[in-house]
């Protein structure tokens, strides 16, 4: 091979080493320019407090707070243990002891809502069925006294419709008819001697052989009791307490 040859062939072979060199160098270079991936950010972790606008879960009879995203009803507001009255809102489903004197007003997020008036949950209100402690029960079961027709302060500001009144820890439900409230041309068996409680005077078909009497009227005294009125009894604790009666039988 000749001397310019050999020149040629070894300048060829010394450009390719310098280009393999160069490429490396640059791989290097360029790796190192290119900063660390940064860790991602965390969420921060949600604090979960009984507050209105808080999310809880049911189990059985227990609530437990948890993400909204898991949750079956909404803290409406706080009150205290027991509510008092108009602490909870009209449409509370339940409410919920959470401790230190305090208990949540609580709304689930679908159907059925026991607080609906009837249902026998939430909060006391008209339309609602009550036990003669003055609690709710559900108007489709069978124990319960008397139907709510307002709730009051005292049993004085009751609506004329009122028949019957039970006392509540700051006021008192104000009941009209249904249950076992008496109303007037209602028949009643014959009851004990002596003062006797409203809801110890039993309410009876008047076809029944028990029927006793027909309630004439309910009065604050046995003064006001209507023309036809033979007998009367004196209730203690009832919102008229005389119950004005005419015998249907001896």
């Amino acid at each position: 091979m000749a001397t310019g040859s050999r020149m040629i062939v070894s300048l060829a072979a010394t450009v390719a080493v310098a280009a393999v060199v160069v490429a490396v160098a640059s791989t290097v270079i360029a790796g190192r320019s290119e900063p660390p991936p940064l860790p991602l950010a965390q969420p921060p972790r949600q604090t979960l407090m009984w507050s209105p606008g808080a999310c809880v879960s049911r189990d059985g009879a227990r609530f437990a707070l948890t993400p909204c995203v898991r949750g079956e009803a909404e803290v409406l507001a706080l009150a205290a243990d027991p509510p008092g009255r108009g602490q909870c809102p009209d449409d509370t489903d339940e409410v919920v002891r959470v401790g230190q004197g305090r208990t949540a007003c609580v709304r689930a997020f679908l159907e059925p809502h026991p607080g609906r008036a009837g249902a026998g949950g939430g909060v006391l209100r008209a339309g609602d069925c009550v036990a003669l402690d003055g609690r709710e029960r559900p108007c489709a079961s069978s124990n319960w006294y008397g139907r709510a027709v307002a709730i009051a302060g005292e049993a004085d500001a009751c609506p004329a419709a009122t028949l019957d009144a039970l006392a509540l820890r700051d006021g008192v439900v104000c009941l009209g008819r249904g249950g076992d409230v008496l109303a007037k041309g209602m028949c009643v068996a014959r009851p004990g001697k002596g003062v006797v409680m409203r809801s110890a005077i039993a309410g009876v078909p008047c076809s029944s052989p028990r029927a006793w009497a027909r309630v004439t009227s309910f009065e604050t005294s046995a003064r006001g009791c209507p023309q036809g009125s033979d007998r009367y009894l004196r209730a203690r604790g009832a919102f008229r307490p005389v119950t004005c009666l005419h015998l249907v039988s001896k």
